[in-house]
């Protein structure tokens, strides 16, 4: 039986049987019809208590948190998604090495390996099912995993390519080599598109082209706090980009148009949402984050753009940490109220 969210009492299934034997899933809210996913009323979660892809401890934390907060509760109750695979958060406590040296510059390679290549398992899973899959990190390394295993799954069951849509203030594309601070969570595009490459599978050899995304499917909207080599890296492979510049010169309508028309109306989109894409007044609970960034409403609208193509596949929130805030400060509870609503959004919440 499912467990029950923020006190509200276990549902007895999102699943009616009728008279003839069959089961029919709740009529999901939303009015947008998907293009890619065989059983859009059904939501794979994924919640990920993970943070050894940088050093500050407490976004492992993140998932419970938003969980009490009612977030899946409200995906459930609200907007009518039958979940799976909501009742577990996912520590992988089991895959901690002994011994975990740097190699090649990467700080922990063999825990975020091992756990990346567990979530590529899990989100697959979901993914191969024709379902959205919903993953509630975790620091944004584990998006090695929740890309790498949907890429994957969305190459078997319909032979296309993926799109990613990511949201943050940084690139994220950083090699082993370019990194300046050797935290993983720097890194996850740069193996995602095969910028950086490994021959070991303790070490990333894991993944392989099926896990891989195209940069031309790539698109980054509201960086502002991009490294050097991360600007030649994004400069020389021509990767479309959005700055919080190109926000504040054509507005967040505008960039979305872009952005979208960058991909085209004929490619499943991935959502990486980076909440320290958000400017600190709205989500200050964050392992790094940067004055000058997007509003709330910004970020809702994004969300809702991504929604209303009806291409989006899986959806990833990361880098709440609830352990961040002043304690005398309502920040905590901002950054996961702000993280509730860009996945509300996202899973077709809208404002009438």
């Amino acid at each position: 039986m499912a467990p029950s969210y923020a006190g509200q009492p276990p549902s007895n299934g999102a699943c009616t049987p009728t008279g003839n034997g069959k089961v029919f899933g709740k009529l999901h809210t939303s009015m947008v019809e998907s293009k890619f996913l065989s059983h859009p009323e059904d939501l794979g979660v994924v919640a990920v208590g993970f943070s050894g892809g940088q050093c500050k401890p407490g976004v492992d934390a993140a998932p419970k948190a938003l969980i009490e907060a009612g977030l899946l509760t409200q995906l459930r109750d609200e907007l009518g998604y039958n979940l799976h695979g909501h009742d577990t958060v996912h520590n992988y406590t089991d895959l901690m090495p002994a011994s975990d040296p740097d190699y090649r510059n990467m700080k922990q390679p063999r825990a975020v390996s091992a756990v990346t290549r567990r979530i590529a398992e899990q989100t697959y899973s979901h993914a191969k099912e024709g379902r959205l899959v919903l993953t509630l990190g975790g620091d944004h390394s584990i998006a090695i995993g929740t890309i790498g295993g949907t890429a994957k799954a969305i190459r078997e069951r319909l032979g296309r390519e993926m799109a990613v849509i990511w949201v943050d203030a940084h690139a994220d594309i950083n090699t082993p080599e370019t990194s300046g601070s050797g935290n993983i969570h720097g890194m996850p595009v740069s193996f995602l598109t095969g910028l950086a490459n490994e021959d070991k599978e303790e070490f990333f050899g894991w993944l392989k082209d099926e896990n891989r995304i195209n940069k031309r499917k790539l698109v980054y909207i509201g960086l502002r706090d991009v490294d050097p080599g991360e600007k030649r890296i994004l400069r020389e492979n021509g990767i479309r980009a959005f700055s919080m510049f190109d926000i504040d010169r054509y507005g967040i309508g505008k960039v979305m148009e872009m952005a979208l028309g960058h991909i085209g109306a004929d490619t499943p989109i991935h959502l990486s949402f980076d909440v320290d894409a958000l400017d600190p007044m709205w989500a200050p609970s964050t392992g790094t984050p940067v004055r000058g960034g997007l509003t709330l409403r910004e970020g809702d609208y994004i969300c809702e753009c991504v929604h209303e193509t009806g291409s989006l596949v899986a959806v990833d929130l990361v880098e709440v940490n609830p352990s961040l805030a002043e304690p005398e400060s309502m920040g905590a509870q901002e950054t996961v109220r702000a993280g509730c609503s860009l996945v509300r959004c996202a899973l077709g919440e809208s404002l009438l």
